[in-house]
């Protein structure tokens, strides 16, 4: 069977998607993906995360395979498979809802009174976007428990721990709450309170195919953490 062929990476890609990762061993990646990086593109056109991953390939064209997926605008921790049962054992971890997923979060507006608590706003998908809806809408269930780490004004540092993995959930649920995410060009101000979206995947919680646990974390980017000083928080 010939080698699937191996598209060409160039060398400054290569170094940047190697520095990306936090964390690697026999059966998967894990990597801090940058705001701004899209994980995949339709027709793999462009620059993605999931075209940078045949710097991994090895010369019979195995490479390694995304597991799950984040929005271009949030930063943070996505994992890749190295292996096919690997993949098929990952996948199915995340479709069990049997990952613990941790998101930080800086917000605006009418911020709760509570320091926890938990959204579970039912959400309708209109194409690329979702609103709060009902069940008897057509909406997907969907939970969020949240707490809120610092305060400052009507600014806050928000934790994130999606229960289920609906699309847009967390910024939809927050904006839900009253205080969309900073930098949301959907459910929030957009450009007019942030340069980007102010959502990081901070940590995940996985079982290894081999049955071990495994915590993983990404570090705060820099644009995120000078937001946050700027804030007060």
């Amino acid at each position: 069977m010939r080698n699937r062929p191996i598209p060409k990476i160039p060398a400054q890609l290569q170094a940047q998607i190697r520095d990306m990762v936090v964390y690697e061993d026999d059966v998967l990646f894990a990597f801090n993906k940058p705001s701004g990086l899209a994980v995949q593109t339709r027709g793999n056109r462009g620059t993605s995360l999931d075209h940078l991953l045949w710097t991994f390939a090895r010369s019979n064209g195995k490479r390694p395979h995304l597991v799950h997926r984040i929005d271009a605008g949030t930063s943070g921790l996505i994992l890749a498979a190295k292996t096919k049962p690997a993949m098929g054992f990952l996948s199915q971890e995340f479709a069990e809802r049997r990952v613990r997923k941790t998101y930080l979060a800086l917000v605006s507006g009418s911020l709760p009174d509570a320091n926890t608590g938990r959204c579970d706003t039912p959400l309708l998908k209109l194409g690329r976007v979702v609103k709060p809806a009902h069940l008897d809408q057509g909406a997907d269930t969907a939970q969020t428990d949240w707490s809120v780490l610092a305060r400052a004004g009507t600014h806050a540092l928000i934790e994130a721990r999606p229960l289920t993995g609906r699309m847009h959930q967390i910024r939809a649920h927050l904006a839900d709450l009253g205080c969309p995410i900073l930098g949301d060009p959907i459910y929030g101000a957009g450009a007019l309170s942030a340069q980007r979206l102010m959502l990081h995947a901070q940590a995940l919680e996985i079982t290894r195919p081999d049955q071990t646990k495994l915590a993983l974390e990404a570090p705060v980017p820099e644009d995120f953490q000078s937001k946050l000083v700027a804030l007060g928080l």
